[in-house]
Formats: structure tokens, C-alpha cells, sequence
């Protein structure tokens, strides 16, 4: 068995650290603070190829891989969550558009994305929707060669930021299967009737933009549309297994910011006269952080390649992205408690890294969703 990566893989990962030490790390502190979207880091990383780098190159994306986006990700994580889900988020909602979009679409909004002159967004969350996706209530109906939309979104990441939005609309209420009736329309946010009210006081990742979405008879053209109509709910199930492996990478970047920010301060801080690393308890913390996180680097990796392979990894992923979340919050507890009271304030960035670890179990389908998938892909 290959675990090793190529040469132009981790010339990938170097470049990218630099990148985030470079433009990231001077920042993170300020932009977490302040609650504001990084436009100008955001830029930087587009000009790198970093903002939609799964986009092929024919649409000017950089065309990576699964397994090359999860690297990426993994470093940019390691410096800050909040700022690298701002860069690699630019491009949520695009991946509906790369598979079941036309040429016509491809061309409008995937380019500018790739290029980093638009922001994109999936909006699929409403306020009493979450882990439901099939009880989506928010309204598509045809009115000529238009669609009239009407609804709210709730926890929208760009949703105050960004210039369009893949949306998960009910297009035949009267469906009779649950799953059937649904469509995916791209909403732009300059459309007569879109608002946006951005979320803030969130526990972590407070670089990126959160925020409640509001279509009060938004009409957008036919040609909006993305695939078949009424067969979106199927359509977004086969992402599932590329974005649970994308927040595994998320997990497995924060775990690993944690450990190493833990290792350099148990290094430097001294108790009794010696480095607290000399100490076994420390050492033994170190040890078990340093376990889980390249036992959920190898679940995370498996999973990528996997989906680059084709193959169908609904439950690998679903491993992927419940463990290596669990490891996130974990090593980033530890790196607290290791740090003692520095870890408790935002001097050091074990502090950032322990409220934007806990995301990483929510979004994208909770824990309890993940194990609930896993045991039926078991059981099946």
C-alpha cells in the first residue's frame, strides 16, 4: 500500500503553509475579533489558485484533486479556522453546477468564482430545518419564463457576502415521495426581494460569514435552474461523500494547529525549573494528541482518494468526518488545558482553535447524523 504523497502534492502543502504564514496568521486575530469577512486575504488566495480549487482548469480553476483540496484545506485550518473556511468556502453551491449544470452556467458562474470576482453560497438550512433537508419549505413557482421564490434560509455561510446562491427549492409540493420535488435554483443577491441579515456573537469561525437569507418573490430566470427539476434532493446526495471528507479535512487541520502550538509552548514554558514538556503528564497528552491526529489524517486521506477513484464511500466519509471532528474538538481541549491559563485567552491560538473546533461536529451533518449513516451503510 502508497501512503506517501507525490512531489507536486507537497509542494502543495509548502506553498500553501507559506502562504498562511505569510497572510494569514498576521491577521487571524484581528478579523476573529472583529467578526469581519477577510476580503483581502480572500484575494490573495484566489490569485494562488486556493478559492475554488476544485473548478476545472477550463473554467479557471485550478483543477485539483479531492485528495489535493483536503491538503490544502488541512493547512490553511492549521493557521486559522476562520479565515480558511472564508477562502475555501468561496466556491460552496459551485459543485451542483460542475455536475449537473450547463455549459451556459458553467461559463456565468464558475469562472468568476474560480478567479475570485464572485462569491457563491449554498443555501439549503432554514430556521426549523437543519438535519431535515427533506422538510425544506422554501417555495419555487413558475411564472412564465421566470421562477418566483419565496422563503427564508437560515445559517447561510457568504450569506452577507456573497453574489449568488445555489438554493434548494420545493418546486412540487405535491410530490408523494417525501424526497421528490425538490430543485436547485441559483438566486443572485442583487435580485429585487433578496436580503440578507448577518449573523453574529457565533462561538467560533467568526471570519466567515454567517447569515439568515430572505426571498420575498425573488424572480429569477428559467434558465436558473440547475438539472432536472424536482430531482435535487438526489442531486445533492451525491456530495456528500467529496463535503463530509472536506470537513474531515477542516477537523484534521485544527487538531493539528492545536498539537503543534501545543508542542512549541510546552517547549518554551518552564514550572519547577525545567520545560513543562519534561514533564510525563504533558508528555503523555502530547503522545495521545499526536495519535489521534494522524490516525484521523490517514481516515481523512483514505476517504479523498476514494473519491477521486469514483468509488461509492458514503460510510468512509461519514467515519471521516465524525472522527476527525472528535479528534478536532479533543486535541484542541487538551491544547488548552496544556497551555493552562495562557490557553484561556487570546494571546496564544489554542484559544481560537478550541470555539472553532466545535462547528466541525454540526455542520454538514452532525455527529449524530454521521453515526446514524454509519450504521445503516452497516446494517444495510
Amino acid at each position: 500500500m502508497e501512503f506517501g504523497l507525490s512531489e507536486e502534492q507537497e509542494q502543495i502543502r509548502e506553498e500553501v503553509r507559506r502562504f498562511a504564514e505569510n497572510e494569514i496568521v498576521p491577521n487571524a486575530e484581528e478579523y476573529d475579533t472583529e467578526e469581519k469577512f477577510p476580503h483581502e486575504v480572500v484575494d490573495k488566495a484566489a490569485e494562488m489558485g486556493l478559492v475554488g480549487s476544485t473548478i476545472p482548469i477550463e473554467y479557471g480553476g485550478a483543477g485539483y484533486s479531492t485528495l489535493e483540496s483536503v491538503i490544502i484545506a488541512e493547512e490553511l485550518f492549521s493557521h486559522d479556522p476562520g479565515i480558511a473556511l472564508s477562502i475555501m468556502a468561496c466556491s460552496f453551491g459551485t459543485e451542483a453546477i460542475r455536475e449537473f449544470g450547463t455549459e451556459d452556467q458553467k461559463e456565468r458562474f464558475l469562472e468568476p468564482v474560480a478567479t475570485g470576482e464572485k462569491i457563491s453560497g449554498a443555501a439549503i438550512s432554514e430556521p426549523d430545518t437543519g438535519s431535515d433537508v427533506s422538510s425544506v419549505s422554501t417555495r419555487a413557482e413558475k411564472d412564465g419564463d421566470e421562477w418566483v421564490i419565496n422563503g427564508n434560509k437560515m445559517w447561510i455561510t457568504n450569506g452577507s457576502v456573497g453574489d449568488f446562491f445555489v438554493a434548494l427549492c420545493k418546486t412540487d409540493p405535491d410530490a408523494e415521495s417525501r424526497y421528490d420535488g425538490f430543485s436547485q435554483i441559483v438566486i443572485e443577491s442583487d435580485r429585487d426581494g433578496f436580503s440578507a441579515d448577518k449573523i453574529t456573537g457565533k462561538l467560533g469561525i467568526r471570519a466567515s460569514d454567517t447569515a439568515e437569507l430572505i426571498f420575498d418573490d425573488v424572480r429569477v430566470p428559467e434558465e436558473n435552474l440547475i438539472g432536472d427539476r424536482d430531482a435535487a434532493f438526489l442531486q445533492q446526495m451525491q456530495f456528500f461523500d467529496a463535503t463530509r471528507t472536506g470537513v474531515a479535512a477542516q477537523g484534521l487541520g485544527i487538531a493539528k494547529g492545536a498539537l503543534e502550538a501545543s508542542l512549541e509552548y510546552a517547549e518554551d514554558r518552564e514550572q519547577f525549573g525545567q520545560s513543562i514538556s519534561e514533564f510525563q503528564a504533558i508528555q503523555h497528552k502530547l503522545a495521545d494528541m499526536a495519535t489521534k491526529t494522524e490516525a484521523a489524517r490517514n481516515l481523512t486521506y483514505k476517504a479523498a482518494w476514494n473519491v477521486d477513484q469514483g468509488n461509492d464511500i458514503t460510510k468512509l466519509a461519514s467515519m471521516a468526518k465524525e472522527y476527525a471532528s472528535r479528534v478536532a474538538v479533543d486535541v484542541s481541549n487538551e491544547a488548552v488545558q496544556i497551555h493552562g491559563g495562557s490557553g484561556y485567552v487570546n494571546d496564544f491560538p489554542v484559544e481560537r482553535f478550541y470555539r472553532d473546533s466545535k462547528i466541525t461536529q454540526i455542520y454538514e451533518g452532525t455527529t449524530e447524523i454521521q453515526k446514524n449513516v454509519i450504521a445503516r451503510e452497516l446494517l444495510d
